[in-house]
């Protein structure tokens, strides 16, 4: 394979995303793979996976392979291989749900015992999630910020809802693992609420888990 060939292809990168059970995990993926937002909550049994190709500063095209892995997984015996390897996690939680909030403790040490032997040692994301309802929230910013900086974790708040900063998000992950600077231009664009369409899926049907456009060039959010 020649050098320029190998450059054309994509760098492909493994995100897990944890949390509790209707924190909006499935929400989040799906909003970023898909550009939609399901009305009714269904619940992740074990996992689901998505793909999105997605381009960054330097014309560097990027596959992420996001794992949306189930609430109720946690002490299951498959979790660890779901996440084992993964090259960025993105820690979830409800921003009205002060629960979510408090079990993270066990997902971020879940998610450090897996990786304690792998080559590779994820960029983590600490998720606010619905922050459409900054109304009701329960978990202050102060008290997200100090569980980032007590655990090394970089910082987002979203809506999946909403769509708000939700590209911005995985698009940073992605950043980080691959020590790409985004400037703040790239960032603001990337931060606006995308208008999609609420999906209101029948009760027996789920959305689509896997995204088949990821051969054509996704573009920042206009």
């Amino acid at each position: 394979m020649s050098d320029s060939e190998e450059d054309s292809q994509d760098k492909q990168l493994k995100i897990v995303v944890v949390g509790d059970g209707a924190c909006g995990k499935t929400s989040l993926a799906t909003r970023f793979a898909q550009e939609s937002f399901g009305k009714q909550y269904k619940q992740t049994i074990g996992l689901d996976f998505f793909l999105k190709r997605i381009s960054l500063p330097g014309n560097q095209n990027v596959t992420l392979q996001v794992w949306d892995i189930g609430g109720q997984t946690l002490g299951g015996k498959m979790l660890d291989k779901y996440a084992y390897g993964a090259h960025g996690v993105l820690l979830v939680y409800d921003i009205t749900n002060y629960q979510s909030f408090e079990n993270l403790e066990d997902w971020f040490s879940m998610v450090k015992k897996t990786n304690e032997e792998s080559d590779i040692q994820p960029i983590m994301f600490l998720v606010g999630n619905k922050i459409d309802l900054e109304h009701i929230r329960t978990v202050k910013a102060d008290k997200h910020q100090r569980f980032c900086q007590e655990n090394g974790l970089l910082s987002q708040f979203v809506s999946a809802k909403t769509g708000d900063s939700v590209y911005l998000c995985f698009q940073r992950v992605a950043a980080e693992i691959l020590g790409i600077k985004l400037n703040k231009a790239e960032i603001e664009q990337s931060q606006r609420i995308v208008k999609a369409e609420l999906v209101d899926y029948p009760h027996d049907e789920g959305p689509i888990r896997q995204d088949n456009s990821q051969q054509s060039k996704i573009c920042l959010v206009q």
